[in-house]
């Protein structure tokens, strides 16, 4: 843990936030990683980079403790002001405290989960991967963290799901009744793939063939979108490593390792 006088690392957000915004990701971390949550002697998630208001932390620990009842939320923001302005909604389970990339805990604590939401998006790319490295440094072991972008209102949202050794998977989460076709998921990618949506890149290729059999899929849109939806995710699968099924693909999502979409 960095001392008390250290100065935090990292830069201050917009802090633009809205609730419910963080729906989708929580909902995903409830179910990927709620057994491992309610199984740990000290299950404890962090919520990095909350932004100007603390609903997300609010919601986080409500949305973990369906999945892990024991479960505890602390809320880290770099700037002081947001801390201040979060401590009124503390309560059990729920803490705020200053910080940054070095997710400073009372205790020598490490957590199973660190989210981090909307909070690289205004860092160069060349950044990401020593801030991911430094926050998987953070974990507890079997810990996981979640970092990814989302649209204002949560209809949109990409996340990358990274373990202690590394990046696993990435996600695409949206609302379906607001998706014209699976690409207009691109501008809600994480930094590390944003500017990698370009022919030659596997993100592109991903993106261009799910508009394919989203295209393909369109004789399903008389059941509604969710049944076009997941009939083009079961055709992607076929050339693609989906590491979900049809149970989360109802949700609006699907997930794909990590290994094909990385950078090249």
């Amino acid at each position: 843990m960095a001392p008390p006088h250290s100065r935090p690392v990292g830069a201050v957000t917009r802090g633009t936030t809205n609730p419910n915004r963080l729906r989708r990701m929580d909902r995903w971390i409830a179910a990927a990683h709620g057994r491992a949550l309610a199984s740990a002697d000290d299950p404890l998630a962090v919520d990095l980079g909350y932004g100007a208001a603390p609903w997300t932390a609010v919601e986080l620990l409500a949305r973990l403790r369906t999945a892990a009842p024991a479960a505890e939320v602390v809320g880290i923001e770099i700037e002081p002001a947001r801390v201040a302005a979060a401590k009124p909604y503390e309560r059990e389970g729920l803490t705020f405290a200053h910080g940054g990339f070095e997710v400073p805990l009372p205790g020598g604590r490490r957590p199973l989960l660190i989210r981090a939401a909307n909070v690289l998006r205004q860092y160069d790319e060349e950044a990401v991967g020593a801030v991911w490295e430094r926050l998987r440094a953070r974990l507890a072991p079997g810990g996981l963290l979640v970092e990814g972008t989302c649209d204002e209102i949560g209809r949109r949202h990409v996340w990358v799901a990274l373990g202690p050794e590394g990046p696993r998977t990435v996600t695409f989460a949206t609302r379906l009744g607001s998706l014209q076709r699976p690409s207009d998921l691109a501008e809600r990618l994480p930094k590390a793939l944003i500017h990698r949506n370009v022919p030659g890149e596997p993100v592109h290729a991903f993106l261009r063939d799910f508009d394919r059999a989203w295209a393909a899929a369109a004789p399903y849109a008389s059941l509604g979108a969710r049944q076009r939806w997941i009939t083009a995710v079961r055709e992607l699968s076929a050339d693609w490593p989906l590491t979900d099924d049809a149970r989360r693909w109802r949700q609006g999502e699907v997930t794909v390792n990590w290994s094909a979409l990385a950078p090249r």
